[in-house]
């Protein structure tokens, strides 16, 4: 019980986080229907049940089954999750990586300064989001141009702050 009430802060800390954020990109809609899944049985009991506190519950599921049903259910519901763009290219007849639209871009963009903010805590700095993003580039099925534009937001963020990133993501309407 104590490990869903856990759980059930951090999920609606990040969210309300992720919300502000969006409001700041100019994306408020978007960020107040952001992650509504997480709270849908199949995801809030698995992430309950395999809750981790300093990293995401997918982790706890991945190492006791081998895979994680409550992250395949987010990211086949979330359009802001790069691994929900995939689909057979009529050409090669292989799952391919398809360009994000740049209002899930953005919302994608804030959706990771808010989860690493919210496992980092007091800890974070604003290379924490680059970092993480760095740790798994070219292991990952996303579009070159996403990819090559989230790290350009993730990289303005580190070097220009908080406020020019959201300034800038208010200003744009494509890559």
């Amino acid at each position: 019980m104590i490990k869903a009430w856990e759980h059930f802060k951090t999920i609606t800390k990040h969210r309300h986080m992720v919300i502000r954020h969006c409001a700041k990109a100019g994306i408020l809609w978007q960020g107040l229907f952001h992650d509504l899944s997480k709270y849908s049985p199949t995801e809030f009991l698995a992430g309950a049940k395999h809750y981790l506190g300093d990293r995401s519950p997918n982790e706890g599921e991945r190492s006791s089954y081998g895979y994680s049903v409550a992250w395949m259910h987010h990211k086949g519901r979330n359009k802001h999750h790069f691994e929900y763009w995939t689909d057979y290219d009529i050409n090669t007849r292989v799952m391919s990586p398809v360009k994000m639209p740049i209002k899930y871009v953005k919302e994608m963009f804030c959706d990771r300064v808010a989860a690493s903010k919210t496992y980092n805590g007091k800890n974070f700095t604003n290379s924490h989001p680059l970092e993480y993003f760095l740790r798994s580039k070219g292991k990952r099925m996303i579009h070159p141009e996403t990819s090559d534009f989230l790290e350009k937001l993730l990289t303005m963020f580190r070097d220009e702050g908080e406020d020019k990133t959201f300034e800038f993501l208010r200003k744009i309407d494509k890559y």
